[in-house]
């Protein structure tokens, strides 16, 4: 392997530890991967579950597009749905991706000067 290749292996190593950090490996089942949200408590917790079913009551019944009136609060908190959705979007691992990329195109505009 060139010493190049090597230096680049070692980046992508390197790299891989800093910014692989929305998946966690499950310790518990083969192949499985955990994500984190975090919360202030159980009532942020029982509210963000409880916006998410809303949400989904309303998508599942396009015909009346609202909460049942059987539901008490039948306000929908999108804020926290999308801040919990921002939590879990990976941008370390964009970050990753870019910083492959720029190691290859770096090899590829090298590879087409030598030809």
């Amino acid at each position: 392997m060139k010493t190049d290749e090597i230096k680049k292996l070692e980046d992508i190593r390197v790299l891989s530890g800093k910014l692989l950090n929305t998946l966690k490996k499950a310790e518990d089942k083969r192949g499985m991967y955990n994500a984190e949200i975090r919360v202030y408590g159980y009532c942020e917790l029982g509210s963000v579950v409880r916006n998410l079913m809303k949400l989904c009551i309303i998508a599942l019944d396009q015909d009346s597009a609202e909460v049942p009136s059987t539901i008490q609060n039948q306000y929908i908190d999108v804020g926290l749905i999308l801040g919990i959705a921002l939590q879990l979007f990976p941008v370390d691992e964009l970050e990753f991706l870019n910083e492959i990329t720029d190691l290859f195109s770096e090899n590829k505009e090298e590879t087409e000067c030598q030809d």
